[in-house]
């Protein structure tokens, strides 16, 4: 079984009471936040629950007018923030060059720090029934404040099928985002693990720019979702970032931030859209194979300046993390394989030739075979027969590089 994991966003309706009550208790929340955070800072970061637990939750009980529920949320929250941040000085060492002029990495951990980790924003997390429930025949949501609970009116569109079936809530946070509130929900729900077995269907996954995906399947069909008015729109919006940084003032700055805010909202709908594509496609039992562009530097040289600065930026790993969790949803999986050779591999002799790909023309021409193909297509070809070695047992599928003409 899988635990898959969402996130549903409800729209709060408070009165102006209700809303100054929202305010005052998101505020004790952040103070008590900065106050625990200050504590596992001078005390070489215990984070465990029960040793904060242990020794604060007396001490802000006392002087705090949260409710116990809320102060033992205090501690959790704190301490999930310094172990997420703990994981992150992991995956990125220090790297400096010696005196012999060698690369040496250097492990990072939370004594790195130099100031404790500061909770900058207002905010409350809430445990179900404790601190939030749906009352009304869950046409109302009764939240706690600092005083007593309040009941108030919310809209989950876009999210009702959520709240039927096996889904499962758990904790939510408050947010007040340009005046209005909000409550985002965890909730959870146990699937059926992808089975190897039965011939899954097998999809091949070339990602790029001129075609945002190419898609191989195993029935030989192709499917390509053009990328050209998407680098269009972002040229625009480079252009705009260029004019307002080029001022400098205070309230072109604002714009900036307004402005990067609204391109990655549009940037994460481009990619809900194609994997949610791809997933109604080909649906259930279906194997997703992409490659793994971890630390993997595009060449750029072929591009117009104009679009460099796209390839550079353009997030790959989103798509992946989206088609991720959707294809579970539908008993499917994504698998990861080696980038090397994908599109240089001829995929009926096998001969991998670098100059066998024709940038300009986007074509592939092998010169064993004589084998023509668009370069885009023969990468998620390949890409997909890297799926069925992994299929068939291969754990690290990869291209060998086969120079040798016959």
């Amino acid at each position: 079984m899988v635990k898959l994991g969402r996130t549903i966003k409800l729209r709060l309706y408070p009165d102006s009471k209700q809303s100054a009550d929202f305010l005052a208790m998101s505020r004790e929340y952040q103070r008590l936040a900065n106050i625990v955070s200050q504590w596992i800072f001078d005390h070489e970061f215990p984070l465990s629950w029960l040793k904060i637990n242990h020794q604060l939750y007396q001490v802000l009980r006392q002087e705090s007018p949260l409710n116990s529920q809320m102060i033992q949320s205090v501690f959790r929250t704190v301490a999930a923030r310094y172990k997420t941040v703990q994981e992150q000085m992991k995956q990125h060492p220090r790297r400096y060059k010696s005196e012999d002029n060698k690369w040496v990495q250097v492990p990072r951990d939370l004594t790195w720090l130099v100031k404790p980790i500061h909770f900058r924003r207002p905010q409350a997390d809430l445990v179900r029934q404790r601190n939030y429930s749906f009352v009304d025949e869950m046409n109302r949501i009764s939240i706690s404040t600092l005083g007593k609970r309040t009941k108030l009116c919310f809209t989950d569109k876009g999210f009702e099928d959520y709240f039927h079936g096996d889904w499962k809530l758990g904790t939510a946070k408050l947010v007040h985002n340009r005046g209005k509130w909000f409550l985002h929900i965890g909730i959870t729900k146990e699937v059926d693990d992808f089975d190897k077995q039965g011939c899954p269907k097998i999809v091949g996954i070339d990602r790029g720019l001129r075609f945002l995906a190419t898609i191989y399947d195993h029935l030989g069909k192709t499917l390509f979702f053009d990328g050209q008015k998407v680098l269009r729109k972002r040229k625009k919006f480079l252009e705009i970032r260029r004019q307002l940084q080029s001022k400098g003032t205070k309230s072109a700055k604002k714009k900036l931030k307004q402005l990067a805010q609204r391109e990655n909202r549009w940037m994460s709908d481009v990619n809900h859209r194609i994997a949610k594509t791809l997933v109604a496609l080909y649906g259930s039992h279906t194997l997703f194979v992409l490659e793994d562009l971890t630390n993997v530097t595009f060449n750029t040289d072929d591009l117009p300046k104009s679009l460099r600065n796209s390839h550079r930026s353009w997030s790959f790993f989103q798509l992946e993390s989206f088609l991720m969790y959707k294809a579970q949803e539908v008993q499917s999986t994504v698998v990861k394989v080696n980038p090397a050779f994908t599109s240089q591999r001829c995929p009926k002799c096998g001969l991998v030739e670098k100059t066998n790909r024709h940038h300009e023309t986007h074509e592939y021409w092998c010169i064993q075979c004589q084998y023509r193909c668009n370069d885009d297509r023969l990468g998620a070809m390949n890409i997909e027969m890297l799926g069925r070695d992994w299929l068939n047992g291969v754990k690290h599928p990869k291209i060998k590089k086969l120079t040798a003409i016959g």
